[in-house]
């Protein structure tokens, strides 16, 4: 007898990354771009966010902003 797919259920995750040249975003909580600067190693927090077990969209912070607004997403994977 075959064993039954057990379904995946999805949630919202954060990780940290570099900010990376290029980079065109805003953040979400305070708004202004993450932008990336030669000469710092600033980190961004980049969020997979699932409604419903399904997924709906990224949002990024900049790392400090997502401590600003207690990690709604949780703690950021390295």
């Amino acid at each position: 007898m075959a064993k039954a797919a057990t379904k995946t259920k999805w949630k919202s995750r954060a990780v940290t990354r570099l900010i990376e040249a290029g980079s065109m975003t805003e953040c979400s909580h305070c708004e202004e771009r993450v932008k990336f600067k030669a000469r710092e190693r600033h980190q961004q927090v980049i969020c997979n966010v699932y409604v419903k077990n399904v997924w709906d969209r990224v949002e990024q912070f900049h790392a400090p902003c997502y401590d600003e607004a207690d990690k709604p997403f949780g703690e950021p994977a390295d």
